[in-house]
């Protein structure tokens, strides 16, 4: 296993194709804190897309999308993100993205099954937008 740490300056073109690679795949989603503890928040849901949203008033926001279907589809909001890394195989296959804030929580996406997308090409399919 081998993790890269995704700079600021990259994220937003980092989250966009990591978002059309990835989207349909199932996830974890769990985050950990000195106050809050180890918890998951969303359990083998869709993933379906991740953004970074610059304000200067409100603050920096990272907004983690997943679920297909109305009545599972959550936005998991990260505030004040200081840090974005990715975890591979070795072959280069993404296993997990961790998400840490300013206020020491780490958001941890973790893919169910880590592969290359080339191995899934055809196989996830795709949500119609008209069936949400």
């Amino acid at each position: 296993m081998r993790t890269r740490e995704i700079s600021r300056s990259e994220w937003p073109e980092f989250f966009d194709s990591f978002s059309r690679r990835h989207e349909g795949w199932l996830v974890t989603l769990e985050v950990f804190g000195t106050e809050i503890g180890a918890q998951v928040e969303e359990r083998e849901l869709a993933f379906e897309g991740i953004v970074a949203e610059w304000d200067e008033v409100k603050g920096d926001e990272i907004a983690i999308m997943i679920g297909a279907k109305p009545d599972d589809h959550i936005t998991h909001n990260i505030s004040r993100p200081t840090q974005v890394s990715l975890e591979q195989t070795n072959e280069g296959a993404d296993v997990a993205l961790a998400i840490k804030s300013a206020d020491g929580v780490t958001a941890l996406m973790r893919f169910r099954s880590a592969l290359l997308p080339e191995m899934v090409d055809g196989v996830v399919t795709q949500p119609s937008r008209s069936s949400l």
